[in-house]
């Protein structure tokens, strides 16, 4: 029977990075994906996503975006090619709302460079943007977006090169403590290791039912702008927009088109695996919904449509945490929609669970224990 130092059950975002970072510390490791990295039936596909360093959510995410920053950088250096483009970003909305106080309360409480603009401001320097005169926008200039899939196959490509094995298309069955380690048994065979990672995305319940997650399905949507020049990457930034419609967000136009999504999307619960792939009116009307009005010339012909899913807990937060009854298996499950970005420090931070048993990275809100 193989033996490793530790197994990784799943290679999209949060494994493939958790491969990297165990298999560079000289450990025998073997990560395990159901399909193929980069597949479509995930959380991590559709080219791009938004790294932004003042964080709505909870000013306790800002040391992780640092560091997973720095992290990027490194990946890039190592990898020798563009992964993370710094864009700025503006983040649009009434200033009573949630995206607008929670951006303003992490950037106080982190000091972090950025500007409060009024409507008429944020216009001026970003013509695309139509605006209600009770809008305000909080531009920052360290946003940007990631390439998607090409950050996974890097992970992976610098695992392997790392002396990391990953065996692809094969379904994991079970992961139980053995021992003072854990088995893996899959669809192929059966694995022993001192420790294990999973990392499975909307999957995670399978292996622990009891879980407090929601998988639900989301739309992203490629559109052909009326006029493309405002929408040029240099004059048109990554953006949040917080409206009645909900939170919709964007990327510079590129030859794909004109990336624009609602965060959230339906809010619909589904099986990952038979939800519904096709994109319909429905759909689509939910992103139209948050741009006629805001971004008039971003509300062109959709030239493509792709679905993936969100895993959500309940207060929105991540999951990265040993099993209180057998710490030697590890949960990570940095999901509700806004983890793709800290990929790389999650990856560090599961290394060090796996490898030392603790982390310096401050990880207390993603524990397990707030759920009893």
């Amino acid at each position: 029977m193989a033996q490793y130092d530790a197994i990784v059950i799943g290679a999209g975002a949060m494994g493939g990075a958790a491969l990297y970072q165990v298999g560079r510390r000289g450990a025998r490791v073997l990560g395990i994906e159901s399909l193929t990295p980069g597949h479509e039936g995930g959380s991590s596909h559709g080219a791009t996503r938004v790294i932004r360093i003042s964080y709505y959510e909870h000013p306790s995410y800002v040391p992780l975006v640092r560091a997973a920053m720095t992290l990027w950088r490194e990946l890039e250096s190592t990898a020798g090619q563009k992964l993370m483009h710094t864009t700025g970003i503006i983040e649009i909305g009434r200033p009573d709302c949630e995206l607008i106080q929670g951006t303003l309360a992490s950037a106080r409480h982190h000091h972090l460079q950025h500007q409060a603009l009024d409507a008429k401001e944020v216009m001026r320097r970003i013509p695309a943007f139509k605006l209600p005169d009770d809008f305000i926008g909080v531009w920052q200039p360290d946003g940007g977006y990631l390439e998607a899939e090409a950050g996974i196959k890097a992970h992976i490509d610098l695992a392997l090169a790392a002396g990391a094995q990953l065996h692809t298309n094969e379904i994991v069955r079970a992961v139980e403590p053995h021992g003072t380690g854990v088995r893996v048994t899959t669809d192929r065979g059966t694995y022993e290791a001192k420790t294990a990672i999973v990392a499975a995305g909307a999957w995670a319940k399978t292996f622990f039912p009891d879980l407090p997650l929601r998988v639900t399905r989301q739309v992203l949507g490629w559109f052909k702008p009326r006029d493309p020049a405002p929408f040029a990457e240099g004059r048109f930034p990554v953006f949040m927009l917080e409206s009645p419609h909900g939170i919709h967000y964007g990327f510079p136009l590129d030859d794909a088109g004109l990336k624009i999504s609602k965060h959230f999307h339906l809010n619909e619960t589904v099986d990952p695996a038979t939800c519904e792939r096709a994109v319909s009116a429905a759909d689509e009307n939910a992103i139209r919904a948050g741009i006629a009005g805001y971004l008039p010339d971003a509300n062109g012909e959709l030239l493509e449509a792709k679905t993936c899913l969100y895993t959500m807990t309940p207060d929105g937060d991540f999951i990265i945490d040993q099993i209180p009854s057998c710490p030697q298996i590890i949960l990570a499950s940095p999901c509700s929609g806004h983890g793709f970005k800290f990929a790389p420090v999650v990856g560090e931070i599961l290394a060090d669970l796996a490898m030392e048993g603790t982390t310096g990275h401050d990880i207390s809100r993603f524990r397990l224990a707030r759920f009893n």
